[in-house]
């Protein structure tokens, strides 16, 4: 057993195991708290995001939702591994936990984000508090470095093990047993695209493609691309005219926009590295460079489309009639679909009607990271409870 190679950030040790109903009061008042202290940094957008989902407005219509009449309770301890290339997601993962009733017991990311700090820092201080002081026997975050006597000394002792990562992450963890009784939800590698209609794009003002340049911005650039939520791909609906003028005049917005985002050295090498590499295996029409800020891949068809993803930057285009033309190549690891100038009720009957094996979300460009407690296709709130049968 490793638990002394943890640092420990909020708590000391394993919390209590004292399972609660969803949405209690005292869980979403512990969260409005939280939201309360954290809405002040706003020189961190996602630590703002964050704060904005737990607020009590938020977790109130949540409650409502969710609206079920049978006894649930949480399952106990929860174990959250979270990714170390999304910083705030550690924190999205801790709500999960608090809402559904658990205790929790998050390791946070290894690599030093003060996003980190600023959320424990703020749990910190309002387990300082009289009315908040039994979350101190319920929650604990911890940080140590990858080692499997550690995660399997937190294993052993959850009753819900929630693992975010990559795909080798995730087999790596899964060979740490867990109790025979306890459940493990994985968020994978995923794949997502987005879907944009020429003819919108050349009918909206300026103010307007100033907003979807600044959406697509926040979707992409704002994490390097790095979450899976974020678009790779996009595919132009065309229609049998193509239009050349509408796909400049987007990307000619993006490059405005993006000459905000801070492209080191080291990242405009990788970038250009990667470009050098998709074009030596193939499938590429054309490639167009807005300076160092913008690549743009023109694929020739759509097969393994899954294995081009895109960071700082790199983006791949394709032209189609139709939605439907990538119906063939929709796998399990295609997870959201971003989209402009498409009907809703359209994209609704494509998802119901097609037998798709993928796409678990698909929201308005702008929204790709909004995460919420409906993920990667689980309720993650009902699958971190258990049902407690009356007749």
């Amino acid at each position: 057993m490793r638990e002394d190679n943890a640092t420990y950030l909020v708590g000391c040790g394993i919390p209590e195991a004292k399972p609660q109903r969803p949405y209690s009061d005292e869980a979403c008042s512990f969260l409005a708290a939280l939201s309360d202290l954290l809405l002040r940094r706003r020189d961190f957008p996602d630590v703002a995001s964050f704060a904005f989902f737990c607020r009590r407005a938020n977790t109130a219509r949540l409650k409502s939702d969710f609206g079920s009449s049978d006894v649930r309770l949480g399952r106990g301890i929860a174990f959250h591994i979270t990714p170390s290339n999304i910083p705030i997601n550690f924190a999205f993962s801790l709500a999960f936990g608090v809402l559904s009733g658990n205790s929790n017991v998050v390791r946070v990311p290894t690599k030093p984000w003060p996003q980190v700090d600023i959320v424990c820092g703020a749990i910190n201080s309002l387990l300082g508090k009289p009315e908040f002081s039994g979350f101190k026997r319920r929650v604990a975050m911890v940080r140590y470095e990858r080692c499997d006597e550690t995660t399997r000394f937190f294993s052993e002792r959850c009753d819900a093990r929630v693992v975010w990562g990559g795909d080798e992450t995730i087999r790596g963890i899964r060979s740490v047993p867990i109790p025979p009784r306890t459940v493990e939800i994985s968020f994978a590698d995923r794949y997502s695209f987005c879907v944009i209609d020429e003819g919108a794009v050349m009918k909206i003002g300026d103010a307007e493609m100033a907003r979807l340049a600044d959406n697509f911005y926040n979707d992409t650039y704002l994490v390097d691309q790095n979450a899976c939520s974020s678009p790779s791909l996009i595919m132009w609906l065309a229609g049998p005219q193509r239009s050349p003028e509408a796909r400049e005049r987007f990307w000619s917005a993006i490059e405005r926009g993006a000459r905000k985002y801070d492209l080191a050295p080291i990242r405009a090498m990788d970038k250009y590295s990667a470009l050098c590499g998709f074009l030596a295996r193939g499938g590429i029409e054309s490639v167009v460079r807005h300076g160092n800020l913008i690549y743009r891949l023109k694929l020739a068809s759509l097969d393994g489309a899954e294995n081009l993803r895109g960071r700082f930057g790199l983006f791949f285009e394709y032209e189609a009639d139709g939605i439907e033309s990538i119906v063939p190549h929709v796998t399990s690891k295609w997870q959201t679909l971003t989209y402009f100038g498409v009907e809703k009720t359209s994209l609704s009957r494509f998802a119901a009607d097609n037998s798709l094996r993928g796409i678990d979300r698909i929201v308005p460009v702008g929204a790709a990271l909004d995460i919420g407690v409906t993920w990667d296709g689980f309720d993650i709130i009902r699958s971190l409870t258990r049902v407690v049968e009356v007749r």
